[in-house]
């Protein structure tokens, strides 16, 4: 490791390694003085900046299991999460590395070296905790060992290329799974992290700016990454900083036709890949992008099982589904956790197989006659209308397909005559004179009778989306006329 060498970008300054070094020292150090029980887990409520990076670093180097929940769940929630883990919550980072003294710094750094000489790390002990969206209730925490990460990031680098002389755009919050590539991997191999800051990342000068400071090699992130990215890119400068990356990785959410038609040229150099995976399991599938032709079946592969990995589709009888068709995907990788850290929510959810255990994603997934796998949405998405099963994101799909709408979202509401029905926010395109029952009468080709949204409340601003990215149902439920009391324009069913 050079000591010199750009460890972080962070706003306009770079964090050597040497610098990051003595910032993990001082926290652990730190970290000592607080005596933490053996192997109770510390939690880390905190944004990403250097310093909140360099506590991780300094629980890994101790053998500290560490809780990274986010930073914007509420105070009640967080207590009851707290409380579950049994998680001791740690002061901010500024607090953990600053005011130690020189001698502090040394004593913390061989502390930690303590814990990692001889045998070196234990595979087995648990190094990270995440947690689950917890779009269900109080989130879920996923316990992830030394030995899943180390297997994780020896994929990773080995995969994208990343080395010493490697920068990896950092967009996902701290908390998240993706860090295990963006932060963890590249700084294991001694390359460079360009951190966004999660307070200004939607800001497209922000993002474009880290491109500028430094050339980049690798980005992964959500599709609205991507859209931002598109918008930052209106000069010839802000172009020519785009141009340099090699690795674009699409994650997260299903990208459209219409965000993904710019990249190409955005990215002139770049190897496009599209990455699904799971907190539970990681990265599992990968598909590489071919510009000119991204959407084979409609839709935007998933990809193929990456090195180490077993999938299964499960038809609706909990058979294994052979050929082609629609099923649940339910995959064992290298990467997973062992199972939740309350194991009764184990029940259901993972599943012991003879070649070992495997997890259900209660992702739908469809095999083409071809072979190649499409996401066609979740298991828990799946309501009955009347009657009939429909699954709410093909029925996002078809909305989207219109060429007047930027986004979707439909949700199911009670209703007094027909037990549920459907109702759709759609974002249209700025200056549309789109209106609802034109939108139903041209999805009414696409969909069953069922499946078409009783009510359409079109929107002219951006449906609301999660930390990372991905759309935020309930917000947009929370935000929709239903929940205000008003009633949007009913036309008749299938009409």
């Amino acid at each position: 490791m050079r000591p010199e060498a750009a460890a972080l970008l962070w706003h306009s300054g770079e964090v050597s390694y040497a610098e990051l070094h003595a910032l993990a020292g001082a926290a652990a150090a730190r970290l000592t003085a607080l005596g933490l029980p053996h192997g109770r887990p510390a939690a880390l409520v905190a944004k990403k900046s250097p310093e909140a990076i360099a506590v991780v670093l300094a629980c890994l180097r101790l053998g500290q299991p560490l809780l990274l929940p986010s930073p914007e769940l509420g105070a009640e929630t967080l207590s009851a999460l707290l409380e579950r883990c049994d998680a001791v919550r740690l002061p901010a980072p500024a607090e953990l590395t600053g005011g130690e003294t020189q001698a502090d710094t040394q004593a913390g750094s061989q502390e930690a070296d303590s814990h990692t000489a001889g045998s070196g790390p234990d595979p087995q002990q648990v190094a990270l905790l995440l947690t689950t969206s917890g779009s269900t209730g109080l989130p879920k925490v996923v316990p992830l060992t030394t030995g899943a990460v180390d297997r994780f990031t020896d994929w990773a680098a080995g995969h994208f290329g990343i080395g010493p002389d490697t920068t990896v755009l950092n967009f996902a919050p701290l908390n998240f799974d993706l860090c295990l590539l963006d932060i963890w991997t590249t700084l294991s191999r001694g390359g460079c992290v360009a951190l966004v800051d999660q307070d200004l990342a939607t800001n497209p000068a922000h993002l474009l700016a880290l491109f500028q400071q430094r050339p980049v090699d690798v980005v992964q992130g959500v599709p609205m990454l991507y859209q931002l990215l598109t918008r930052a890119a209106r000069t010839d400068a802000a172009t020519a900083a785009l141009a340099e990356v090699r690795h674009a990785v699409v994650t997260g959410d299903a990208i459209s036709e219409q965000a993904f038609a710019p990249l190409p040229a955005l990215l002139p150099k770049a190897s496009f890949h599209n990455v699904y995976g799971c907190t539970e399991t990681n990265d599992s599938f990968i598909h590489p992008i071919d510009p000119a032709d991204p959407m084979p079946h409609g839709a935007m592969p998933i990809g193929r099982p990456i090195d180490g990995v077993t999938a299964l589709l499960l038809a609706e009888d909990g058979s294994e589904l052979a050929g082609p068709g629609l099923g649940e995907l339910v995959v064992r990788t290298p990467f997973q956790t062992t199972g939740y850290l309350d194991a009764d929510l184990d029940r259901g959810v993972f599943t012991e197989r003879a070649d070992g255990r495997y997890y259900r994603t209660g992702d739908l997934v469809r095999r083409h006659l071809d072979g190649v796998l499409t996401l066609e949405g979740r298991r828990d998405f799946v309501v009955k209308v009347r009657g009939v099963r429909v699954n709410t994101t093909e029925v996002e799909a078809a909305l989207c397909s219109h060429p007047e709408v930027v986004e979707a979202a439909v949700l199911a509401v009670t209703d007094e005559a027909a037990g549920t029905r459907l109702h759709a926010v759609v974002q249209r395109a700025a200056g549309s004179p789109l209106d609802g029952l034109t939108l139903r009468q041209a999805v009414a080709a696409l969909l069953p009778r069922a499946a078409i949204p009783t009510t359409v409340e079109l929107v002219d601003t951006a449906l609301p989306r999660t930390g990372t990215g991905k759309l935020d149902r309930k917000a947009v439920l929370r935000a929709s006329k239903y929940a205000q009391g008003q009633r949007p324009t009913t036309t008749p069913a299938g009409g």
